[in-house]
């Protein structure tokens, strides 16, 4: 039962990660692709939490905390960015 909830929620992840390509692609302005890099990495992490779920293991628990640094950083100095240059 719980292999079935994952299984629809790793599909589900899917979706939404390919959303959000189309919308870095697609988007006009860099906040908004910023905002759909987010959401990827936001995804990226849900997928590994639930993949160390199902294996029953916290060994990818260190890799959660350096990819959501990183995907702050990445934030923060964008936001920097169009602060001082102009969202455009």
């Amino acid at each position: 039962m719980f292999d079935d909830a994952l299984t629809i929620a790793f599909a589900l992840l899917a979706v939404a990660a390919a959303l959000a390509v189309a919308r870095v692609i697609f988007a006009e302005s860099i906040p908004d692709r910023m905002l759909a890099l987010d959401l990827l990495v936001v995804v990226a992490l849900i997928a590994i939490a639930g993949d160390a779920t199902r294996r029953d293991s916290d060994v990818f628990l260190d890799v959660l905390v350096v990819i959501s640094l990183v995907g702050f950083l990445a934030t923060v100095s964008v936001a920097r960015f169009i602060e001082r240059r102009g969202s455009r």
